[in-house]
């Protein structure tokens, strides 16, 4: 087989790397600074894992935890394996939870493999990265959770409103979960928690129809569709487009022509 592979940096926090390979390789035993989450799409993997055998496979995620040494090689002899893998810093969880980790380092929890899936789709489009840091934070919750250090969910209206008037103060700008967990000194987590607990929308939904709204008017005052993309928030047309069409079912050129020759 001819291995395949593709590595680039993403714009969100704590997502220091995304690695695609498609290939048939046996790794030596190594470590790395940072969390591996991976999803194996096709074959398998064995792996030895702080002197205990596993197997990746497809409809789980597999965490590998930073500085714990690890092995890996085609879980059947002449066939290759497909694999995505997101690097995470060493912060993004604590030394405690590595350690459990190592011990379980298989989710087949199917709302994380979705929750993984769900990352790597918003990968694949410029101006999704909110969507992928959101994601990201439920594989988080979900690790915790198979940890045994799942954190309690309470209550925090003010909060979830501090969150919303922030997002409906500043739909029109780039920033990330986590620059608006600095601005209101909670944890990204707890407030997505608490907004979606609140307001039955996760916070990035919420972002995308404010912005969608707020296209939707602009459009009908005539404006074009490329550049009322970029006065709402979007990387570009064609990601202005993709969420349009998917909250009000046509495209923004199609929406934008609707209304003329209209009294």
């Amino acid at each position: 087989m001819v291995d395949r592979v593709r590595a680039w940096h993403p714009e969100v926090p704590f997502l220091r790397e995304t690695y695609h390979a498609d290939l048939d390789h046996a790794y030596p035993v190594h470590t790395h600074d940072d969390w591996a989450v991976m999803l194996v799409d096709r074959g398998a993997v064995s792996y030895g894992l702080d002197g205990a055998a596993h197997q990746a496979v497809p409809a789980a995620v597999t965490l590998l935890p930073p500085g714990i040494p690890h092995d890996g090689r085609p879980a059947r002899a002449g066939e290759g394996y497909r694999k995505r893998v997101l690097y995470l810093s060493g912060d993004w969880l604590s030394e405690a939870t590595a350690a459990r980790i190592a011990r379980r380092p298989t989710l087949a929890r199917d709302s994380a493999v979705a929750a993984a899936q769900r990352i790597h789709a918003a990968l694949r489009h410029p101006g999704d990265e909110l969507a992928a840091e959101h994601w990201l934070i439920a594989v988080r919750e979900a690790v915790l959770s198979h940890a045994g250090s799942e954190a309690a969910v309470f209550a925090d209206v003010p909060l979830a409103r501090r969150l919303r008037s922030f997002l409906d103060d500043r739909w029109g700008e780039s920033f990330t979960l986590a620059d608006a967990a600095r601005e209101l000194h909670a944890h990204p987590s707890h407030l997505v928690r608490v907004f979606s607990q609140t307001y039955g929308i996760a916070p990035h939904r919420y972002l995308v129809t404010r912005r969608v709204d707020a296209a939707r008017r602009m459009l009908v005052d005539g404006g074009r569709p490329a550049e009322v993309a970029a006065r709402t928030g979007f990387h570009d047309q064609a990601h202005l487009t993709r969420h349009f069409r998917r909250v009000l079912g046509v495209t923004p050129a199609v929406f934008a022509g609707s209304g003329r020759g209209m009294p």
